[in-house]
């Protein structure tokens, strides 16, 4: 271990036993957590509507507050970008998240007040960075540069004092000078607007840095990697950063990517899963031998959930706490945070892999599945069976989206996947075939529904030239971030737009 991770590990040596006790005291650490959003809430506007005083409990804090989705909470947050302080945060608040746009606005912006900053996101990332250092003490990582895909700051009208822009870029701006120090390539560089602009200028400061941790999100990350392999003449990351250790990737799934990771960074290179999203920080990866995530219990978040097979948007009344919930059921996960979100839901779809301590992989959005003909597909069965279907038939996957084409004669319907290959299989039927096999062996209400083409036809895959996807993300204004093309839709009219930007259409 070099000089600087031995420091590091000094500063940080009782965290990982403080993690390992989420295993045996996850209920009294998220009452503490609880007692903590309550005494900032009290002293917030929301919080008085709402009769909380800092000595309430659960059942008095789930009785008085509802539980929200953003378009509830947009009024409030319009007054605090207008500069209005103690509306949502108990304390002085000039940072937003600028995150993807809601049905009803094209972009939210989650309040990131400084205790929420230190509590929740940095802590975070120091997590992140122990617990990988406790699984591989031999590591060198601080003893070279960093690269974390970072997005940028907004130009918008705001009151005085206020920004906002993609998390990412909020943290690269809040970030003490010795971090800085440590990370390729500039802040000026870092939180360039213009995507192709950044691609270049990056790349560029990446050809020249001795990289050892990758950070971002994986679709995003790999364009530039390529782009400074390109440059530099390597053939894999691996050559051109002899000393990469490791990616840390998080904002989508990580399995439709993999197989293409392992080709591009080289062998070696280890891969570590993060929950990081504009609200919070919410899980990692600490066992490199379960994909699953551990649950973040002390990081200023109170949780609830919501079983999927009850959720509905017009009646949000059936949270339940984190000591109720079980393995196996998907989730719909509701937070409460020191940042100014109380019994919010969030968007993500869960589902407990563990309860002691609590694991957890992310299964979808509760806005992004398919359940037109009763199939209930989620992104995580999508995900699974398209990385079945690219290795049975030797094909590599680069981005995909799919929704449901209604046949109103037949009263039946079908799937419409679109799908951006790095490399093609030879037989696109087959192709369709091993990913209708996956999907049935994955979901059993797929399954029914396919069963004799009672109500679900087989799927149907259309190729889309290179290029597609990332078009149609510039057409939305969602290049580089955490921005994504949605995977599963309930209609397909995105899935129709994708094919005329491949077909050359405006």
């Amino acid at each position: 271990m070099d000089t600087l991770t031995s420091l590091y590990t000094l500063l940080y040596r009782k965290r990982p036993s403080q993690i390992a006790g989420y295993a045996t005291h996850a209920m009294e650490i998220q009452a503490r957590q609880l007692r903590e959003i309550t005494r900032m809430l009290a002293r917030t506007e929301y919080g008085r509507k709402h009769g909380i005083t800092d000595r309430i409990g659960y059942s008095t804090y789930a009785e008085r507050l509802p539980i929200v989705m953003y378009e509830d909470l947009a009024p409030y947050v319009e007054r605090m970008l207008a500069g209005e302080q103690r509306v949502l945060c108990g304390e002085r608040t000039e940072w937003f998240a600028k995150s993807s746009g809601t049905t009803n606005a094209k972009s939210k912006y989650i309040p990131v007040p400084p205790t929420h900053l230190s509590r929740c996101h940095f802590r975070g990332g120091k997590d992140v960075l122990s617990l990988f250092v406790r699984n591989n003490p031999e590591t060198k990582v601080l003893s070279h540069k960093s690269f974390a895909l970072s997005g940028s700051l907004s130009k918008g009208s705001y009151g005085r004092f206020i920004k906002a822009g993609d998390l990412s870029a909020v943290l690269v701006s809040k970030f003490p000078v010795w971090a800085r120090s440590l990370r390729v390539p500039s802040i000026e560089v870092a939180l360039l607007e213009e995507w192709e602009e950044k691609l270049d200028r990056t790349s560029d400061a990446l050809v020249r840095a001795d990289i050892a941790t990758l950070s971002g999100v994986p679709s995003w990350m790999l364009v530039i990697v390529k782009e400074a392999m390109r440059k530099a003449g390597a053939k894999t990351a691996k050559e051109l950063w002899p000393d990469l250790e490791v990616f840390f990737h998080g904002g989508i799934a990580f399995d439709p990517y993999r197989d293409e990771y392992r080709r591009v960074l080289g062998e070696g290179v280890k891969y570590m899963e993060t929950y990081n999203a504009s609200e919070g920080f919410f899980g990692i990866q600490d066992d490199p031998s379960d994909s699953s995530m551990l649950l973040m219990l002390d990081y200023g978040v109170y949780y609830e959930f919501i079983p999927m097979d009850v959720f509905d948007e017009s009646d949000l009344t059936n949270a339940i706490p984190l000591h109720k919930v079980s393995q196996g059921i998907n989730y719909a996960m509701v937070i409460s945070t020191l940042g100014g979100l109380y019994r919010y839901i969030i968007g993500d779809t869960v589902r407990f892999t563990s309860t002691a301590p609590y694991k957890f992989v992310i299964t979808g959005r509760t806005k992004s599945f398919i359940n037109a003909f009763g199939e209930e597909l989620m992104v995580a069965n999508a995900d699974k069976a398209l990385d079945h279907a690219a290795k049975e038939s030797g094909a590599r996957l680069r981005e995909y989206s799919a929704g449901p084409v209604f046949l109103t004669e037949e009263g039946k319907g079908y799937h419409h996947w679109v799908v951006e290959f790095e490399e093609e299989p030879k037989d696109i039927a087959r192709f369709a075939s091993l990913l209708d096999e996956g999907l049935k062996a994955l979901n059993s209400d797929y399954e029914a529904k396919r069963y004799k083409d009672i109500s679900l036809r087989p799927p149907l895959v259309t190729v889309v030239r290179e290029g597609t996807f990332f078009g149609w993300m510039k057409e939305h204004g969602k290049l580089g971030g955490q921005h994504k093309v949605p995977r599963l839709s309930k209609d397909d009219s995105i899935i129709r737009r994708l094919i005329e930007l491949s077909d050359g259409q405006k």
